[in-house]
């Protein structure tokens, strides 16, 4: 027999729509087809198609954890029956499925922390899709909504609608605020409520990638109002017409595909030319 909870969080409801945010909206419910609730403990256990939901945020696994408190006077309520608890931490286990009508993120498993206001997830198959953006990672993870950024690590990659592509060990992404005063957009990017990705900071083994070149270096960063990635640091320009260009940093016009090496301090560019095959 399935049950159901609702674990009040006495905070405001916002009229915009949410991206994956579970800090702000009504109570989250929660739902599964075993239920148990140990109020000593103050936690919550949903198993079998278990699922949580705050506005348009929900989450499903295999079990999940809903961990709760009573709100104080000290911190801005007073308790009051069930209407006084609040949800400060939700923990998903297995098949983790965490979605908006728009946008999507799945793992093994999640831990959203509502008083830092970020989600961690962990486990294989690591995976954010937006309409704009697809993040990939093989670690971790992590969503700041406060903060406006995303990070994941350990073989990351972003990869853009259209194709633009940075990999590297660990990939930040940060997105624009609302402007003061304003809500979120609903179409905004969600990798944060504000707005649509501003730029991406690469570090370790980065790797970016056009129709013609593959450029490598120790740090990236990408800005995607001017769709061009900088790298520094070792790095290696491929090129299927002309061989290996080394430097100490390149730029990279991820909507042209024009890449230019430039030299380190000190140092000089330096490269292999591969020449064209003699003809039989």
């Amino acid at each position: 027999m399935k049950r159901s909870l609702g674990l009040l969080l006495l905070l405001p409801s916002l009229a915009s729509a949410q991206s994956l945010d579970l800090t702000r909206g009504g109570p989250i419910g929660i739902w599964g087809e075993d239920l148990e609730v140990h109020d000593q403990e103050r936690y919550a256990q949903a198993t079998g198609e278990a699922r949580a939901t705050r506005g348009d945020v929900t989450v499903t696994a295999d079990t999940l954890v809903a961990r709760y408190r009573k709100k104080t006077a000290a911190n801005g309520a007073a308790a009051t029956g069930m209407g006084g608890n609040e949800i400060y931490r939700l923990e998903a286990r297995g098949h983790v499925h965490i979605y908006t009508p728009t946008d999507e993120a799945v793992g093994d498993v999640a831990v959203y922390d509502l008083d830092q206001a970020v989600l961690v997830m962990t486990g294989g198959r690591l995976k954010l899709t937006t309409p704009q953006h697809t993040i990939t990672a093989r670690d971790s993870l992590e969503y700041w909504s406060d903060k406006h950024m995303a990070v994941a690590r350990g073989n990351a990659v972003v990869l853009t609608a259209d194709a633009r592509r940075m990999a590297a060990d660990t990939v930040v992404g940060y997105t624009a605020a609302a402007p003061s005063g304003q809500p979120a957009k609903a179409n905004a990017d969600p990798l944060a409520s504000g707005g649509a990705l501003e730029r991406v900071e690469a570090y370790g083994n980065v790797e970016v990638r056009t129709a013609t070149d593959t450029v490598r270096g120790d740090r990236g960063l990408y800005l995607a109002e001017r769709a061009s990635a900088w790298l520094e640091g070792n790095v290696h320009l491929t090129s299927a017409a002309n061989g290996q260009l080394d430097g100490g940093a390149a730029e990279v016009n991820m909507k042209t595909g024009v890449a230019k090496l430039a030299r380190a301090p000190g140092a000089r560019v330096r490269g292999m030319i591969v020449p064209n095959k003699a003809k039989p």
